[in-house]
């Protein structure tokens, strides 16, 4: 199988980048893009060991109305053909995600038990509960609860937008408000959208104590869309052995901000403690291990 039949998702801004003979598959956020994954995987192939698979969700790096006409169960369906593609190539593969990616790599964990080698949980948001996070949506668990009331809400995303790097905070809201959903992801987004999300991390909190997959969670002590709590949380649910780190000097966004190559580093060095059998992970294409 070549990486060209590797499902990823709608369009065209999925990719795969590294030739290594752990497989890596990586989730971006709601409203977001693989673009704001792109440093993490570009490091973990440059290690020698990776392939890294990032795929984009079903409705995303389009329009709203494209994402409001999908819901969790279809973001999730796309997620799981990446993943079942990727470990016909690999013996070992590895999931994570950024914010409600890491929500979603930790309920494919759950629903393929024993498969995952190792979950890399970035900027977890169980809840928006972070500095910067709007009452609204702090009250989602609540208004959910209301037939339909969310169907009428938009919400808008403002400064700093997740990005303390204040160079990189003008690029992306300038391609924000430019309509490139696909480089900077979506500038608003509809309630029905975070009420699907919602539901998503309501099974994810219930399935949390089963999953038994090495886990290593990076969160930023400055976040300010999803506080501390949410790794904290984590750490104290998840059945398997976890690793926790914190980081200052960075928002939500930590894939690129000023800490991505922390980011990097961190996520190497647990990839490679947590590779079992180094002789038996190889991909079908024989690559090596360098």
């Amino acid at each position: 199988m070549s990486q060209a039949e590797i499902d990823l998702g709608e369009g065209t801004a999925g990719f795969v980048l590294g030739e290594g003979p752990v497989g890596v598959v990586l989730i971006h956020g709601l409203t977001g893009t693989p673009t704001e994954l792109r440093q993490v995987a570009k490091g973990l192939a440059k290690a020698g060991n990776c392939t890294v698979y990032v795929p984009t969700l079903a409705g995303h790096c389009a329009g709203n109305s494209d994402l409001q006409a999908t819901g969790w169960r279809d973001w999730y369906e796309g997620v799981r053909k990446t993943f079942v593609e990727v470990k016909q190539r690999h013996t070992q593969v590895f999931v994570g995600g950024l914010s409600m990616g890491a929500v979603m790599s930790m309920y494919l964990a759950s629903k393929h038990p024993g498969q995952v080698a190792g979950l890399l949980v970035y900027s977890l948001t169980l809840r928006n509960d972070g500095w910067n996070a709007s009452p609204v949506t702090r009250l989602l668990p609540w208004l959910t609860r209301i037939p339909f009331l969310l169907d009428f809400c938009v919400f808008n995303e403002r400064p700093p937008y997740g990005i303390k790097n204040r160079r990189l905070r003008a690029i992306v809201e300038r391609q924000m408000k430019t309509g490139d959903s696909s480089a900077a992801g979506l500038l608003s987004m509809s309630g029905k959208s975070l009420r699907e999300m919602h539901k998503l991390t309501t099974r994810v909190k219930r399935s949390m104590p089963s999953i038994n997959s090495p886990t290593l969670i990076i969160h930023s002590i400055e976040d300010d869309v999803s506080g501390r709590w949410n790794a904290d949380y984590a750490e104290k649910k998840l059945a398997g052995p976890v690793t926790k780190v914190l980081l200052n000097n960075c928002y939500h966004m930590i894939t690129v901000d000023l800490q991505y190559p922390q980011v990097v580093a961190l996520s190497a060095s647990f990839i490679e403690q947590n590779i079992s059998v180094r002789e038996d992970s190889h991909p079908a294409t024989g690559c090596s291990t360098t």
